[in-house]
């Protein structure tokens, strides 16, 4: 898996954001819509791993964002257009506003800091949403990018993020798809080409580094 071995000059705390992806309990959590992603996610150690990133980012004063998808409990407004969201619509688990479902999942902690952004539609976590005016209003250079699923949701968040003019950075190990073996893929093939690919270690020992070094 390509890693860079210098990401620290674009992890500055004061110009960067840690984005979760969809690291809800209806999504990543023991009573998943989507169990074979829920026991990836847990099992290769990514969700873990997205807990230590957002942990080390409330004490370096690295602003959080997490983005959730969810449903009205009328569908209304929820896109249709696609085989996924049809899918979607009928599993045991909904992802409905308001409910279990689409609160942040164990064992990530949630600051009163951060800041949790709901979509109703689409594939991206950025694309028709606030989160760019976000990044924006926080002068956000560096999008860290986390969570699921490689299959579609993180691709779509890293696309975003570079045509929006940030840097996006992705610890490989704390991203997560199906079947396991597609998210090393991905990472090599698609997302090193447009994103400083690290690890969560590198990541936190920028983190843990006095300002100004490197």
């Amino acid at each position: 898996m390509p890693s860079d071995a210098r990401p620290a000059g674009q992890l500055d705390p004061a110009s960067t954001v840690l984005l979760t992806v969809e690291c809800q309990r209806g999504v990543v959590g023991p009573d998943s819509a989507l169990p074979e992603l829920a026991e990836e996610a847990r099992g290769s150690g990514a969700l873990a791993n997205v807990a230590r990133l957002v942990a080390a980012a409330h004490h370096a004063g690295v602003q959080v964002l997490h983005a959730v998808a969810e449903r009205r409990p009328d569908g209304r407004g929820a896109s249709r257009n696609a085989r996924l969201f049809r899918a979607a619509g009928r599993l045991p688990v909904r992802q409905t506003t308001g409910s279990p479902a689409v609160r942040i999942a164990d064992p990530i902690p949630v600051s009163a800091d951060d800041l949790v952004v709901r979509r109703l539609h689409g594939l991206s976590p950025i694309a028709g949403t606030e989160v760019d005016a976000l990044l924006r209003n926080f002068g956000c250079r560096t999008l860290v990018v986390t969570g699921v699923s490689a299959n579609v949701a993180i691709p779509n968040a890293v696309f975003d993020a570079v045509n929006l003019g940030y840097t996006a950075v992705v610890p490989a190990d704390a991203i997560a798809g199906v079947p396991a073996d597609y998210t090393p893929a991905l990472v090599r093939h698609t997302l090193a080409l447009v994103a400083t690919v690290t690890r969560t270690d590198d990541v936190l020992a920028c983190w843990r580094r006095p300002p100004g070094t490197r």
